[in-house]
């Protein structure tokens, strides 16, 4: 009895958890899109912004003394970049000593980009790599959140070994999940859904191929689309 009484609040409690996990995998992945396809801009405008404090956070790449490429955020939304600044003697370097003068005096988040860190195998990199304030635990914390629940639950769309597939080849495996599993979000009806034959391991390897270009390609356009109006 006393289960009965508690099974519509364990309900609320569920969707409002898938609900969190949702929004946090869905920002992620929305501020790694736009952060890797920042609009030009030229170092005058740079400098403009971070005299008027407008940079969130700035990355830059280092070679001797000069700063040879500049990508920088105006908000979480709104990245710019800085590419093929000249290195050398002339009035025209930009150096580290005056790149740090000139971001000191803001609140901006520095970073220096340095080689490509170790690949995780098989498992998506973005989901702890958001370019915001805590963004990468909380992104990552989800991500790891949602993955132990698919271990731990029973599928209907597959089986745990095609899930596997989808989450780490598939890139964004785990924002499917949370749509589409144990039953799609927009359904609330208290009816179980009709069986259906899962996909195996074989067929869930095959769709993450696919998924995981057509996530590169969307990220891509996205980027570039939201370059062109946010910029």
């Amino acid at each position: 009895m006393e289960t009965e009484r508690l099974r519509p609040l364990w309900k609320v409690l569920g969707l409002a958890v898938r609900i969190i996990l949702l929004v946090l995998l869905l920002a992620g992945a929305l501020i790694v899109a736009l952060s890797t396809a920042p609009s030009g801009r030229t170092l005058g405008e740079f400098r403009a912004a971070a005299q008027a404090d407008r940079v969130s956070q700035v990355v830059y790449r280092q070679q001797g003394g000069d700063v040879l490429h500049l990508v920088w955020s105006e908000g979480p939304l709104v990245w710019h970049e800085v590419q093929g600044l000249p290195v050398g003697d002339g009035p025209e370097v930009y150096s580290v000593k005056q790149f740090r003068r000139e971001i000191g005096a803001t609140s901006a988040r520095v970073n220096k980009e340095e080689a490509a860190s170790g690949s995780r195998g098989i498992f998506p990199n973005w989901p702890f790599r958001v370019p915001v304030t805590l963004g990468a635990w909380a992104v990552g914390a989800a991500w790891c959140v949602t993955f132990l629940g698919m271990l731990g639950s029973t599928p209907r769309w597959g089986n745990r070994w095609a899930w596997f597939w989808l989450f780490t080849v598939g890139q964004i495996g785990a924002i499917l999940f949370l749509l589409l599993e144990p039953r799609p979000g927009w359904n609330l009806s208290d009816r179980e859904p009709e069986p259906r034959a899962r996909w195996d391991g074989r067929t869930g390897c095959l769709l993450s191929l696919g998924l995981g270009i057509a996530s590169a390609v969307a990220a891509v356009g996205l980027g570039a689309l939201a370059g062109l109006l946010l910029g």
